[in-house]
């Protein structure tokens, strides 16, 4: 019985656990050129090391806030990196003055509304969210 109980709880747990980390995906507003982008030039586009899309447009990179779930998956999936390593490493930038980081964001919402209303604007948001009114240009798995 006890086994039982025991392959019951792990089961709810694996399920809640696949739930919390769905997938998040790269996203454009719809009549942005870019079909797709590799996950070096999510990178780079996020770590400040280009600032364009491939067809030379620059790229308004959105972020979500430090707290959410969304930006700590991202992050670590996309460069292994925790928030407050990539905060610092956006603030060394900054001192420095080499780049900015992405404009922040209140939630998934505000994300998908700038990417609606603007044609070069990037960002991500977990799958769950995603709608037809944005493309999906990558996956952060």
């Amino acid at each position: 019985m006890q086994t039982l109980l025991k392959i019951a709880a792990l089961s709810i747990l694996l399920l809640t656990t696949v739930n919390t980390w769905a997938g998040i995906v790269v996203i454009v507003n719809k009549e942005n050129a870019v079909t797709e982008l590799s996950k070096r030039e999510i990178i780079d586009l996020y770590m400040g090391r280009n600032l364009y899309f491939p067809d030379g447009k620059l790229a308004l990179r959105l972020d979500h806030p430090p707290t959410s779930e969304e930006r700590e998956q991202f992050y670590q999936s996309l460069v292994k990196k925790t928030v407050a390593q990539v905060n610092a490493y956006w603030a060394k930038l900054l001192f420095t003055g080499r780049a900015t980081p992405p404009m922040l964001m209140g939630n998934s919402n505000q994300v998908l509304d700038t990417i609606r209303n603007n044609r070069n604007a990037i960002g991500y948001i977990d799958e769950a969210d995603l709608d037809q009114s944005v493309k999906v240009v990558g996956r952060v798995d």
